[in-house]
């Protein structure tokens, strides 16, 4: 088996931020160093972890610029250009693609739900027009739409769509896209685990790797749940797997994301900031919650 495209460790970097709110380039350059240095194959950049919502246009690039001077020789860099907005997706991803990212990942149009046709020509109008390959982010429960699998193995036969971000949250839904798409003739179209929580039933079920919220915590520890079951040592990944799903569960589910894993990075000295309204940091209550998690993990 070939090795995944863009590898099998992505995080999905958080956005750091100043006390004054603005963007903190510089923590970003930093940051990103030590993810990759920490388990990281490459990098998602402005996606929901990065708060994408609430950044400008020209707050994206300049944190694609600032990622890929630092780290674009070492890691692959993925842009979150998608948005609700098919023109300004384009415009977005054109302009990513010029700056030496190695896709663009582009989320299911979010609030307006779409239907499963005017998904399709959504993607295609983005995939038309972008320079680099792109990657579907599938997330229902932020988008309020899914791409049901037809349209997505319709997706697949576009030569710059090249994989998917599965947040669909059900293993069995992604076996199910896989056999599809291997009967389809779209063996090449790969497909990423989108929830840490489920990192092991995904890869059961065909998934590449992931795109990780936790690997700015545990990213060694992912990448070992990689190498053991690539190595056919599924006992090996079972077990890690398992001393890593309280802090995943705690990490992912314990209010809305980016919340405990930006808490959680500046407890490990790390300073990521605060999130940005509409998101707010933790409760007290929560923070103990995730200072124990990553005591209970060994980190604190």
């Amino acid at each position: 088996m070939s090795a995944p495209r863009f590898g099998e460790v992505l995080t999905a970097m958080v956005t750091p931020f100043g006390k004054d709110g603005a963007v903190d380039l510089d923590a970003a350059r930093k940051l990103s160093s030590h993810l990759v240095a920490n388990g990281s194959d490459g990098l998602v950049v402005c996606g929901t972890t990065g708060e994408s919502p609430t950044l400008s246009h020209d707050e994206k690039i300049d944190l694609f610029k600032a990622v890929v001077s630092e780290v674009g020789g070492n890691a692959s860099i993925i842009a979150g250009t998608g948005s609700y907005d098919t023109s300004e997706s384009i415009a977005l991803t054109r302009e990513a693609g010029e700056l030496g990212v190695d896709a663009c990942l582009v989320v299911t149009p979010y609030y307006s739900r779409p239907p499963q046709n005017g998904l399709v020509a959504h993607f295609t109008a983005i995939a038309d027009a972008s320079p680099v390959p792109l990657v579907l982010y599938d997330i229902p429960g932020r988008t309020g739409r899914r791409i049901e699998r037809p349209t997505m193995i319709e997706l697949a036969g576009h030569e710059r769509i090249v994989a998917d971000k599965d947040a669909v949250g059900d293993a069995g839904e992604t076996a199910l896209l896989r056999a599809e798409l291997d009967a389809a003739g779209c063996g090449d179209f790969e497909i990423y685990s989108g929830d840490d929580p489920l990192l092991l039933p995904h890869l059961a079920a065909g998934a590449v790797g992931i795109i990780s919220v936790c690997s700015h915590l545990v990213g060694r520890q992912i990448k070992q749940i990689m190498s053991a079951w690539n190595d056919g040592k599924v006992e090996e990944a079972q077990r890690i797997y398992s001393e890593l799903l309280p802090l995943m569960k705690t990490i992912m589910g314990l209010t809305a994301s980016p919340i405990p894993v930006k808490a959680a990075t500046n407890m490990l000295g790390i300073d990521v900031g605060e999130p940005r309204l509409p998101l707010v940091p933790p409760t007290e209550q929560e923070s103990g919650a995730i200072r124990k998690a990553l005591e209970d993990a060994g980190l604190l």
